[in-house]
């Protein structure tokens, strides 16, 4: 058999699972970003804290479940690297968690899904002092078309202060961003699906707490189906089925496909919150949307460097 002949049949083994994985793509973008609008209908209802306690505890039973169906190792190696995932856990998800759902309380859902996918510049901007990592022109532009974005979104809300809930969101985007390059630095030794399960059920430990200090226990008999139902949307596929997709998506497509996910989502979730919210984006919010997206996607698209990657796996 020739090196052709071996090629062509690697090929044809590998196409029918991209094509598979190219879908789970689509359906991972269709599933994120339908998730922003969902859980402002469950935050209608319940508490912040309440409502990312529920849906950290369903995301966590998912994840779980699936590594013992899959037989993945939850096994972490040693206490430097339970160190690791703790600190990841509260970096990667229960900032990111707990600040987006506070920013959808204070600001628009359509606004806050663009401003958190700001993740792809902070990572940038933070492998450069943690992991060497010098941003390229490319790189530096894609910064600039940021920090203009959100001067465009802000500058409008500006007269009435400083719009808390676009802060929150860029606190959620950096703080997943963090988290991102915490892990990447810290090199945990173990199953990255068992990572990421322990960081759910980390998170819902964390997320639980607070809210039983400052919130107290919720009460479900007062909330309404439909928010009950969003709870557990968000937590069933838009956590637990959704990180179990990423994590299968990454393995089998580049870094660079895979990345089209981050960019996808916020466009769903901004289309979805105008269809199911009856938000009506206005003309500055637009622009700074369209900037944001573009800042995104010269990091993710254009630069494919190694934190650009990272991004992407985030």
């Amino acid at each position: 058999m020739t090196a052709s002949t071996q090629s062509e049949g690697r090929r044809a083994v590998a196409a029918p699972a991209d094509v598979g994985a190219r879908l789970m793509l689509v359906i991972l973008c269709l599933i994120w970003g339908v998730t922003w609008p969902v859980m402002k209908v469950a935050l209608e209802q319940i508490p912040p804290l309440g409502m990312r306690a529920m849906t950290a505890g369903f995301g966590a039973l998912t994840l779980l479940t699936i590594c013992a169906v899959q037989r993945r190792s939850l096994r972490i190696p040693n206490p430097l690297a339970w160190t690791h995932v703790v600190a990841g856990s509260v970096l990667n998800i229960v900032g990111f968690s707990v600040l987006s759902a506070f920013a959808q309380n204070a600001a628009a859902t359509s606004r806050v899904a663009i401003v958190t996918y700001t993740l792809p510049v902070w990572t940038v901007l933070l492998a450069w002092p943690v992991l060497g990592e010098r941003p390229s022109r490319v790189q530096a532009m894609a910064m600039l078309l940021c920090a203009v974005g959100l001067g465009v979104l802000i500058w409008p809300l500006a007269s009435a202060g400083i719009p808390l809930g676009l802060v929150l969101a860029a606190g959620s985007g950096l703080s997943w961003a963090a988290g991102t390059v915490y892990l990447k630095w810290a090199r945990i030794d173990a199953d990255p699906m068992g990572v990421a399960s322990w960081q759910v059920t980390i998170s819902f430990v964390v997320i639980a707490a607070c809210m039983l200090i400052f919130e107290g226990a919720p009460h479900l008999q007062t909330i309404h189906t439909d928010a009950l139902l969003a709870v557990a949307f968000t937590g069933l596929v838009g956590n637990g089925t959704a990180y179990a997709m990423w994590f299968a998506v990454v393995r089998r497509l580049p870094a660079v496909t895979s990345s089209l996910g981050i960019l996808g989502a916020p466009v769903i979730g901004v289309a979805s919150s105008i269809m199911m919210l009856g938000e009506r984006p206005t003309a500055a919010d637009l622009l700074g949307f369209a900037l944001i997206l573009a800042a995104s996607a010269c990091v993710l698209l254009l630069a494919p460097t190694r934190a650009a990657a990272d991004a992407a796996r985030a």
